[in-house]
């Protein structure tokens, strides 16, 4: 016990359970928070309890299933069929919802049940107007049988406030069976140990191939009965051990009397779990364990201080801090036992072991902002990765319960832990090169095509999406590169150099687009660059449009392909304003749309920058508050795509300070247009990092001029080192483009 104490202690900045005051919190940002934006349209948030960074994401999972319940939850819907304890928050995929809980009166149908009946299943509607969610808080009321449902969570337990009419069967199903999307249970175990303890595990199949997670419950109130269901079926006894398993715990409830359960989860152990419990959650004080939670919460968006007359960008702004948040998730018990990526049980007390990667995304902008406000997180997860590729061979490319997915393509574990690397942080060097090289020189997932043609050509990769593999790894093999520099390694260096250049392989000047180029080297006829067929031709939810420009680590590089800057200034323009026919196999995710940018998924979210590059920062501004003022809202359809575990939230957050790194790694933030008059920054080692924005309007868009510390700064662009140096920037603005802030080609990035 008293070393899971420690464990919290030491990780409070993005685990904390413990008690924070008012002194020491004096500004409430948990009120700018909506957990709401997002969870309407395609955002695919999670609603409902969690802490920063914790592992469990306690919240309701709702009867329908589908693309757009993704997270369990969306907006439109007002069904509730039990609260799961584990959630996803953003994904383009279903999963998890793991040891569900629901409150019933009276034997209910153990079964989903068909809308719009309740009686055929287990689910209950709600009304938004019963609704309340908040940072480490939900609650909602259950119209079929009265009850009022609370909940609330620590890192690794989920705390439940059940609220009954009054009943002599008043019931609380542990549900087995029900997850999300492609979650399928493969076995589940439930024993009632004592009239106010259960516990069980339940092992699944779906996104994650082999999910474990074992659980014990603890009631407030002695159970009167327990009995046990496979599906519809009562058993005997007070165990059961079946693919679709329940346990019903049935009280005598008092009218207005509440019940409360603390579910305390693992990966590795119920006996685990009960550690766990006994760490995190040993009382029974609810309304103490909300008010931490949402300490924990103001502690983490405090990182971030911002000033601005407008309601509504506080709201947005806080609100992208907190679901960049959520994920990745602790992944580690109180000991420091963890289940590994070969589902070996592993103990390492030197550092806090995560889950859920969802790397394609989040190297673009969640992990550069992380590296600047999050240091202790971004050493924690730099060490996940390094013990992740100790155990499966390689770095991880979609980790979610420690399981390797291999969801999306490239390599995309490079970037982050080169980007550690190159920023200083304290990572084995040597071997995080050996994870980088492996992983690259793997021959899974068209690197075999790659290493042997210099590209992935599209009648050799079964795969498809050629274009974009390619893409994706000529980034990180130039991500590689730098390291290898850094470490003086020749041979690897040259090698690697190559590598990244691919890109140039597709490029067909003719057209002026990144083309599918087959092991002849005859571009792939005929050719549409509006056209998209949702993974299954050349690009991997998008089209020609949009992945041309997917070359952020050598833009000038992919200007030099095109006859000249103003060529490629050319095409960039026509890119935001051509309008074409995605065709009827489009991908969903391509959305958010400006003529062709898509802003809804990431693979444009670096493009409005690259106008930086070629002298014409003005035209980045002009983007920039395009996108930060129309494709961003405070409403539940406040995002224009997938939140994406953090990448969408965490480009608003960039974005809306002044700046965003576009090179997979390294640390070079480019300039944009600030949205906000002020903001400081606390990142780390007790220094500050203050923006000022001087003239800032809706008019006022444009930079005139920069200080950094005092002093006149030309340049279009910030380095990660002047940043975590600590210090003032100021911007100021004005309604039109400066003639010379950011022309002169020694100030473009």
């Amino acid at each position: 016990m008293l070393y899971g104490l420690l464990i919290i202690i030491a990780t409070i900045s993005c685990l904390s359970s413990c008690k924070n005051n008012d002194a020491q919190q004096p500004i409430n940002l948990t009120q700018y928070v909506d957990p709401y934006i997002g969870t309407g349209d395609h955002g695919h948030v999670f609603t409902g309890a969690n802490v920063p960074f914790g592992f469990v994401q306690l919240g309701p999972t709702q009867h329908t299933q589908g693309w757009d319940w993704c997270s369990g939850y969306h907006y439109s819907d007002s069904t509730i069929i039990g609260f799961g304890h584990l959630h996803l928050s953003g994904t383009g995929i279903g999963d998890l919802g793991d040891i569900s809980l629901m409150p019933v009166i009276g034997s209910v149908p153990t079964t989903r049940g068909k809308l719009p009946d309740e009686s055929t299943g287990i689910y209950s509607y709600f009304s938004h107007d019963n609704e309340t969610a908040k940072p480490g808080y939900y609650s909602v009321l259950l119209d079929r049988f009265g009850i009022n449902v609370e909940v609330t969570a620590t890192p690794r337990v989920g705390f439940h406030k059940y609220t009954f009419p009054s009943s002599d069967d008043a019931r609380i199903i542990i549900d087995l069976e029900h997850g999300i999307g492609w979650d399928t249970p493969a076995e589940g175990y439930i024993v009632q140990e004592n009239d106010t303890i259960v516990s069980g595990y339940r092992k699944s199949k779906g996104w994650a191939k082999n999910q474990q997670i074992y659980f014990t419950a603890v009631f407030s109130k002695p159970m009167k009965n327990f009995i046990v269901f496979e599906q519809t079926e009562q058993k005997e006894g007070n165990s059961i051990t079946a693919q679709r398993a329940y346990g019903q715990a049935i009280f005598d409830a008092v009218n207005k009397e509440p019940i409360f359960v603390k579910v305390a989860l693992s990966a590795v152990s119920i006996e685990n779990a009960k550690l766990n419990m006994q760490s995190e959650l040993n009382d029974w004080d609810f309304e103490g364990t909300t008010a931490n939670a949402g300490n924990a919460w103001n502690k983490l968006l405090s990182k971030i201080i911002i000033e601005t007359s407008d309601n509504s960008i506080k709201r947005s702004f806080y609100t992208a801090l907190y679901h960049s948040a959520v994920a990745p998730s602790v992944f580690c018990d109180v000991n420091g036992d963890y289940r590994g990526s070969d589902a070996k049980v592993y103990n390492d007390t030197s550092y806090i072991n995560y889950t859920t990667f969802s790397l394609w995304d989040t190297y673009r902008a969640a992990h550069p902002l992380m590296t600047i406000i999050h240091p202790e997180l971004t050493q924690n997860v730099g060490k996940t990765m390094l013990n992740s590729y100790s155990q499966q061979g390689k770095l991880p490319v979609w980790h979610l319960m420690g399981n390797e997915t291999d969801c999306m393509i490239g390599n995309p574990g490079i970037p982050v832990l080169a980007d550690m690397i190159l920023k200083g942080y304290d990572i084995n060097k040597e071997l995080a090169f050996e994870a980088m090289k492996s992983s690259a020189m793997l021959d899974e997932r068209g690197l075999k095509w790659l290493k042997e043609y210099g590209y992935v050509p599209h009648d050799k990769d079964p795969e498809h999406e050629t274009v974009a593999k390619t893409l994706e790894y000529a980034l990180a093999d130039w991500c590689i590169v730098q390291v290898a520099k850094e470490l003086d390694k020749t041979d690897d260096y040259t090698y690697f150099i190559k590598r990244s250049e691919s890109y140039k392989r597709l490029f067909d000047k003719e057209t002026q687009f990144m083309r599918g180029l087959s092991s002849d080297g005859k571009f792939r006829e005929p050719f549409n660059p509006f056209r998209s067929s949702h993974r299954i031709d050349d690009y991997t939810e998008g089209n020609a449009w949009q992945y041309t420009w997917l070359v952020p680590h050598d833009v000038r590089g992919l200007i030099d392909l095109f006859s000249n800057e103003q060529a490629f200034i050319a095409k960039l323009d026509s890119l935001f304003i051509l309008e074409g026919d995605l065709g009827e196999d489009a991908s969903p995710d391509i959305s958010g749309l400006i003529g062709q940018y898509a802003h809804g998924n990431e693979p444009s979210h670096h493009i409005v920058y690259l106008y930086s590059y070629v002298g014409q920062p003005w035209k980045t501004a002009t983007r920039v508050r395009e996108i930060l003022t129309t494709l961003y809202h405070d409403a539940p359809t406040g995002l224009s795509g997938n939140e994406d575990v953090g990448q969408m939230s965490s480009w608003y957050i960039l974005s809306s300070l002044g700046f965003y790194q576009v090179a997979p790694a390294g640390g070079i933030y480019v300039f944009g247009s600030p949205l906000i008059n002020k903001a400081t920054l606390d990142i780390g080692n007790d220094k500050i990092f203050t923006i000022n924005t001087i003239n800032n309007s809706q008019e006022n868009i444009y930079i005139q001029s920069v200080t950094l510390n005092g002093k006149p700064y030309t340049k279009s662009y910030i380095s990660y080192a002047d940043i975590k140096a600590g210090g003032k920037l100021v911007f100021t603005m004005g309604n039109r483009p400066s003639d010379t802030f950011g022309i002169d080609k020694n100030d473009r990035p």
